[in-house]
């Protein structure tokens, strides 16, 4: 028998054991689920339109997820026509651990989306999929949709992930952001959908969060206005929170015709 193999295994259900726990006792902030499909082709998009639009979408809401949004890059973006972004809130842990097994019961579903589920190892809906899960800011516990309006196609949905150097800076950026900078967003009219911690994801320490305009030039009069602000201003300067971004990732999305945010 392997002890070490299995001390190690015992650790890891340990840990998330807990950390589910943990989160679902919470209840108070959403949890968000980010996946970012990359795909090849027209051919794999046109599948996972359909995946998502005809069975992922509403096996979401039958199970208790209220909205669900998806995104593509603008035709600007080095990523056009490469990525697909699907954010999914979850009120909680429980929903976000049960939705998987939920799914393979669903009957309706799996036979809406049976095409991108049995797909075949030489015909992949996507390259690969990438997941990044997130815990609301306290700041901003829910999630709430854009309030935005206008054609689809012209919208712009702002997706930024701000990576520290260190976990103490990274906190120190959220802190920033409880502290005032979402209250200059909100007065500014950024129309934000969620900012949120990176608990597990490719690019930590970081955070993420989004905001909407009607089109690029309210988008860019928006950020106009913010570097401007007074607020801002005073805030941006102060010792703690100097040197709390390393990196800047900024995509530029608009929502699919479905989806519901």
């Amino acid at each position: 028998m392997n002890i070490p193999y299995l001390v190690t295994c015992f650790c890891l259900v340990v840990a998330v054991t807990l950390t589910s726990s943990a989160l679902a006792q919470d209840g108070k902030r959403d949890l968000y689920e980010l996946r970012i499909y990359h795909i090849e082709s027209d051919a794999q998009e046109k599948t996972i339109d359909n995946y998502l639009k005809n069975a992922f979408l509403p096996a979401a809401h039958r199970h208790g997820i209220k909205e669900v949004g998806v995104f593509k890059p603008i035709a600007s973006q080095p990523d056009a026509g490469k990525k697909i972004y699907v954010f999914i809130p979850y009120p909680n842990a429980k929903s976000y651990f049960s939705l998987p097994g939920k799914l393979v019961k669903d009957q309706t579903y799996q036979t809406a989306g049976r095409e991108y589920i049995q797909a075949t190892h030489d015909n992949a809906p996507y390259k690969r999929m990438e997941v990044a899960l997130m815990q609301a800011f306290t700041g901003a516990p829910r999630y709430k949709a854009s309030g935005v309006s206008g054609p689809k196609k012209d919208r712009i949905y702002e997706l930024r992930s701000y990576e520290a150097a260190t976990e103490r800076l990274y906190q120190q950026k959220v802190k920033m952001f409880n502290s005032g900078e979402i209250d200059i967003f909100d007065k500014l009219k950024f129309n934000p959908v969620f900012y949120a911690e990176t608990l597990a994801g490719a690019n930590m320490p970081n955070l993420m969060y989004m905001t909407t305009f009607e089109n690029m030039e309210k988008r860019n009069a928006g950020w106009d206005a913010f570097r401007v602000d007074p607020d801002w201003e005073a805030m941006k300067d102060l010792e703690e929170y100097r040197n709390t971004v390393s990196k800047n990732d900024t995509r530029l999305l608009y929502p699919t015709d479905y989806s519901d945010l």
